[in-house]
């Protein structure tokens, strides 16, 4: 019975992905894309009607995972610029006037980048959007750079993670992989 069962579902799996190769779909990436909003659960808030703020930001990220390999220095090279996850550069909209550190950021959409290294990250906020890695960097377009240290985490992230929490004065954006993690504060 149970390898009745297991050939059926491989069978369906297989008609599935030939049946989307038949009809031009590509397959599913490696790093699906996410995306995390402030106030947390912003659209499940909005369709349940209980929201009690107003929409403060949303990034979009890929994810890639860790697989075995070492992340750090190494796939992610200490002291480059890199996209802050994979395929597409990550991007991160306000929906009103922030502050990143003592920079005033106005609303609108931004690219999120970060220069690594073993203590201290470097995030860089950048106006050139709907980009492709960091391939095409160019510093002429950074809005904000804001240098938070690293923290070890008590385990590791397998897939690279953001997430929004609140703060203080605002929210901070988490941002984790491997046994890493950095917090971006956003004030307003």
């Amino acid at each position: 019975m149970k390898k009745n069962l297991f050939a059926f579902i491989a069978a369906q799996i297989m008609i599935t992905v030939a049946l989307a190769q038949q009809v031009g779909l590509p397959p599913a990436d490696k790093s699906p894309m996410d995306m995390s909003y402030y106030p947390v659960n912003y659209p499940v808030l909005k369709i349940q009607d209980k929201i009690t703020g107003a929409l403060v930001a949303r990034v979009i990220y890929s994810r890639p995972q860790k697989a075995g390999r070492i992340i750090f220095g190494e796939l992610v090279e200490y002291g480059k610029v890199w996209r802050l996850g994979a395929n597409e550069a990550t991007e991160v909209e306000f929906f009103r006037n922030v502050k990143i550190g003592d920079k005033k950021i106005p609303k609108g959409r931004y690219t999120l980048y970060a220069n690594v290294n073993e203590t201290s990250w470097t995030i860089i906020l950048s106006k050139d959007t709907d980009t492709w890695g960091a391939f095409k960097y160019n510093p002429k377009y950074d809005v904000a750079r804001m240098d938070v240290p690293v923290q070890k985490t008590d385990a590791s992230v397998e897939f690279f993670s953001m997430a929004f929490e609140k703060a203080t004065t605002g929210c901070q954006l988490l941002i984790a992989w491997d046994m890493i993690k950095v917090a971006l504060p956003v004030n307003f």
